[in-house]
């Protein structure tokens, strides 16, 4: 008895690791979120401009939108300085050569050196071109503040 309770418990644990498991696809989709969220912190120019793509439409959650010029310019210019982001709550949906990433991102600003912290929701959409994963499209808003 005991031993096909332990096989079945073995047999439900591998199954769920497998079903919660990440393609190669939405493995390579977070590595660049993760590269992205990097440079955003660092203000790295060269990696803002290689993950995105040409017609990139970037939404603020305070309405504001920006292509990919005015996003990566305010990001090295630190007019948007990111001192630290925190991203949680991920999900990976990937279509043919589309990926759809939303999470919940937590960061503390200094945005032309005004401190501040801001919590969002995040949407955003990747396109694959050739074998490298740009982000096309983004929207935040805010999170909704919790009644007391």
């Amino acid at each position: 008895m005991k031993t096909k309770l332990y096989c079945f418990l073995l047999l439900f644990c591998t199954m769920t690791t497998l079903s919660f498991a990440q393609t190669k696809e939405e493995k390579a989709v977070a590595a660049q979120v993760e590269l992205l969220r990097k440079a955003m912190v660092d203000a790295d120019k060269v990696t803002l401009e290689k993950l995105t793509d040409a017609k990139l439409s970037y939404g603020h959650s305070g309405g504001k939108i920006e292509d990919k010029p005015t996003f990566v310019e305010n990001i090295v210019s630190g007019h948007s300085d990111f001192v630290s982001i925190d991203l949680t709550d991920q999900t990976i949906v990937i279509s043919g050569n589309t990926a759809i990433v939303r999470h919940n991102l937590a960061a503390a600003t200094n945005d032309n050196g005004k401190a501040g912290n801001v919590h969002l929701h995040v949407l955003s959409v990747w396109v694959k071109e050739g074998s490298q994963w740009k982000m096309i499209a983004r929207q935040a808003v805010k999170q909704p503040v919790a009644n007391s």
